[in-house]
């Protein structure tokens, strides 16, 4: 119960890391309120916790649904604690080539409009609410933050463009309020969807196997699921063990940044130093 007594607002929460993130901060203790655009997604939040959530449908891309889900929060639980800024939409690595000219403005404002505006706009409808806690801020990244292949131009235009949002705003609010980031890798369990600019609506990110992609690509040797990453948001979202924390971004995406160029670890140096000196079917003489 890590979280008791704490209220979040989590924007996209009604699938995929959201709502993995909203489950997880139940369980802690926490109450939630969620904004997202899916009916269907929010009713079976209802269903599953009931009283300890709230649920604002809404569209990120505007300040009017953010500011009725602050005020929905504050109504219900009494204040906010902290902000989950998470609701965000996907290109699938759509190359600048292959974006057809008259549709390349029109997928540029979606992207920016949702994982970039959105963002700023949830953080401005709960300056108010935030500063009266003396709260905090968590905005999911993505390793397209900060590394190539995570998506196409547009896709890694805006989630670099989180990062420096999440340094501004640390900034900007402190001493008040405390604003970081984490940076998740390919998640089992995702329900992340393309833009409609590309026709991409439709498709969620389930579709791909990124699971045996990633096995051969991460230090880590296996891809994490959406609620393996939660953890990291509760760490965030606590007070005692977070004082100095702002600024910060927690690169959660199975050791990108430190994988060789030729070989995702040297994991095998261990294994032949260390690992039981076995054979098929029996122990070696």
């Amino acid at each position: 119960m890590q979280l008791k007594g704490e209220v979040a607002l989590v924007t996209g929460g009604a699938a995929g890391l959201g709502r993995a993130i909203v489950d997880r901060f139940v369980s802690e203790g926490a109450s939630v309120a969620v904004l997202d655009r899916s009916p269907a997604g929010l009713a079976e939040l209802k269903e599953a916790h009931g009283d300890a959530v709230a649920v604002v449908e809404g569209d990120v891309r505007f300040l009017d649904s953010h500011r009725e889900a602050v005020a929905k929060c504050v109504e219900t639980f009494g204040k906010l604690d902290t902000l989950i800024g998470n609701a965000g939409v996907w290109d699938y690595s759509t190359a600048l080539v292959d974006i057809p000219d008259d549709t390349l403005s029109e997928a540029f404002d979606e992207m920016f409009s949702v994982n970039v505006k959105g963002y700023l706009l949830g953080a401005k409808a709960c300056l108010p609410a935030l500063y009266a806690s003396k709260g905090s801020m968590t905005f999911t990244i993505s390793n397209a933050g900060f590394y190539t292949s995570g998506g196409g131009a547009l896709y890694t235009g805006s989630k670099h463009a989180v990062v420096g949002i999440v340094k501004q705003l640390a900034y900007e609010l402190g001493p008040h309020i405390r604003v970081n980031g984490i940076a998740p890798g390919g998640l089992g369990g995702s329900d992340l969807r393309g833009l409609k600019a590309l026709n991409l609506q439709d498709t969620s990110i389930s579709s791909i196997p990124l699971a045996d992609m990633l096995s051969q690509v991460l230090p880590t040797g296996q891809m994490a699921t959406a609620t393996e990453s939660t953890g990291a948001y509760v760490l965030f979202a606590t007070r005692a063990e977070t004082v100095p924390l702002t600024g910060s971004i927690l690169n959660y995406d199975g050791g990108l940044g430190v994988r060789g160029f030729t070989e995702a670890n040297r994991g095998s140096l261990l294994d032949d130093h260390f690992a039981p000196n076995e054979v098929v079917g029996r122990v070696a003489p």
